[in-house]
């Protein structure tokens, strides 16, 4: 149990402040949150320093504990995705244009896009992908080593991700920078390392999302006339019966695609080797012994780090979960990262096990219909990264405490100062 003590009146989820704890202190917090109110009601958090005006809400229900987040995820008829899956409050009609995509989205609607953006990772195009991860990976990690130590996030944890995802989608090389920029900018929550004190972060938010809109509009447009075997070809020319995505479902989708799949992937490379250099003989097991425990190794990476901390669901009707009584309109958020820490669903949980086997994370979601569509692919960036690492350079390490982002929805690490040997 994480050695901290707290007074359940002074957690509150919805401030900042909180979310700028170090990790223990947080884990604490959650800990005594599952055990004395595990279902707490919190006040809509406040965004200061922009001119957008949000509506007035009455803030939201936290599920801390794991068995209630899968309850709530197994059941969509009644935890809705589409009011608004990834904001504690409804979002103004300003920002709905970028951030209201199929992760927002419920049945029959959802089922629909996911039936065409599923459809568009075909075995081949995925198998494509697949196979130059291997040598982007090599080739990012014989760039750091010839750059020395540095900075592990932007030399490995960061590019990796991003190339990945540019080479999925089509996206031109000269394009990267402003998609790491764009998405950093997106997951921030007002980090002042991406928007900058006196920045107005609604304004920032939106012109990051019309950068990748443009970005899509422009490579979509192409594609159309010229594909190829990327994700975007597919996606465009992409019909099943008479259904297409719409221009704004594919700038929704690709914003979507860019930011989940470039943060979520760099968030847990970057949690690794805090952990495995946190744990040195759980690293000493895995760099004796990879390929065994690899798969076990990759979804601990993923249950530790809990890439995206939450996602909320709006009530559909009256409904009484664990007791618990909930009402339509009500709000919840379904905290991964404490279900992930939950001790009735893990064995000494707060422990960094690359054998832990069971081991049925939600660092990917619940079980239900917004399962992580590009899980596998997630994990397959992972295990190819660490292999690389471990098996051609096994000493390298943090050499100091990592720099989190300050934020409630991304569990990010902004910067890890790492060595070599």
């Amino acid at each position: 149990m994480p050695a901290h003590n707290w007074n359940l009146d002074d957690i509150d989820l919805s401030d900042m402040n909180f979310w700028r704890r170090p990790w223990d202190e947080r884990d604490a917090a959650f800990a005594a949150l599952r055990v004395e109110r595990p279902i707490a009601h919190f006040d809509q958090p406040v965004v200061e320093g922009t001119a957008f005006e949000f509506p007035a809400g009455t803030g939201y229900y936290a599920l801390t504990r794991y068995h209630d987040v899968v309850t709530a995820s197994r059941h969509p008829e009644v935890f809705l995705s589409g009011p608004g899956a990834v904001s504690q409050f409804d979002l103004p009609p300003e920002m709905v244009e970028y951030f209201s995509g199929m992760i927002s989205t419920d049945n029959p609607q959802h089922a629909r896009l996911r039936r065409i953006v599923a459809n568009a990772f075909n075995p081949r195009t995925v198998r494509a992908i697949e196979d130059s991860i291997d040598r982007v990976a090599e080739r990012i990690v014989r760039d750091a080593v010839a750059r020395g130590t540095g900075d592990f996030v932007v030399d490995i944890a960061a590019p990796f991700p991003l190339e990945i995802i540019g080479t999925m989608m089509g996206i031109p090389p000269s394009e990267y920078p402003t998609v790491l920029h764009a998405s950093n900018v997106i997951l921030s929550s007002g980090d002042p390392e991406f928007v900058p004190a006196g920045t107005d972060p609604v304004v920032a938010f939106l012109e990051a999302g019309a950068a990748l809109t443009a970005i899509m509009e422009d490579l979509g447009r192409y594609r159309r006339e010229h594909p190829v075997d990327d994700i975007t070809s597919a996606l465009v020319n992409a019909q099943i019966e008479t259904e297409r995505l719409s221009q704004q479902e594919l700038a929704s989708f690709f914003v979507l695609l860019v930011t989940a799949g470039n943060e979520t992937t760099r968030t847990a490379i970057a949690h690794a080797l805090h952990a495995l250099t946190r744990f040195p003989d759980e690293k000493a097991r895995l760099v004796a012994d990879f390929e065994t425990l690899a798969t076990t190794a990759t979804d601990e990476i993923v249950r530790w780090a809990s890439p995206v901390i939450w996602m909320r669901r709006t009530l559909s009707r009256d409904y009484t979960l664990s007791g618990f009584d909930l009402h339509e309109g009500d709000k919840v958020l379904l905290f991964y990262n404490s279900a992930n820490r939950d001790e009735a669903a893990f064995t000494r949980p707060e422990v960094f096990d690359v054998g832990r086997s069971p081991n049925d994370h939600l660092g990917f979601g619940a079980p239900g219909p917004h399962f992580c569509l590009g899980a596998h692919l997630a994990r397959r960036e992972i295990t190819v990264m660490w292999r690389t690492l471990l098996t051609q350079h096994p000493t390298i390490h943090a050499t100091a405490e990592p720099t989190a982002l300050a934020s409630s929805f991304v569990n990010g690490i902004t910067h890890l100062e790492y060595s070599w040997g």
